[in-house]
């Protein structure tokens, strides 16, 4: 019998040493930056790598797990190498900024009317932001649009 107890022994103190380096193994790809990035900076395909963490990594925190969710945000505050990005850490990049102008397009059945508005919200292409006409004061509601216009819905 003392001889099954010492193998017994060994054999779980085999097995779990294992555990960890299997839990490594078996974990995911994340991406993390390749070098110190700044608040302000885009990141792009050349500072971002993949790098394996654990499984438990994404289950305990809220981090990007897909490189294509990362390119063309820009970084809200200093993300260090190889580690992971939180998602509260990186925005998209803004087109329209609360308190700019900004040019208010409305198109309806080949007519089209472009006015100066101030942005009251701000956001990136597809957000929806409110602005005020310059002129009148009228508050209306748009979709940013990739080159920075807004369209008024309808």
């Amino acid at each position: 019998m003392p001889r099954k107890s010492k193998f017994a022994r060994l054999f779980l103190f085999a097995v779990g040493a294992l555990v960890p380096a299997q839990l490594y193994a078996a974990g995911v790809q994340l991406p993390v930056p390749r070098v110190t990035i700044h608040p302000g900076d885009q990141l792009s395909g050349q500072n971002i790598v993949e790098r394996r963490f654990p499984k438990r990594t994404t289950q305990q925190f809220a981090v990007v797990s897909h490189r294509n969710e990362l390119i063309g945000m820009v970084a809200r505050r200093t993300l260090l190498p190889g580690k992971p990005v939180p998602i509260n850490a990186i925005t998209e990049q803004l087109l329209v900024k609360r308190g700019d102008a900004a040019k208010l397009v409305f198109r309806e059945q080949g007519l089209r009317i472009v006015m100066q508005v101030e942005a009251l919200q701000s956001g990136g292409s597809g957000a929806t932001v409110r602005v005020r006409n310059i002129d009148s004061g009228v508050v209306v509601i748009g979709t940013v649009q990739s080159d920075g216009s807004i369209r008024a819905g309808n």
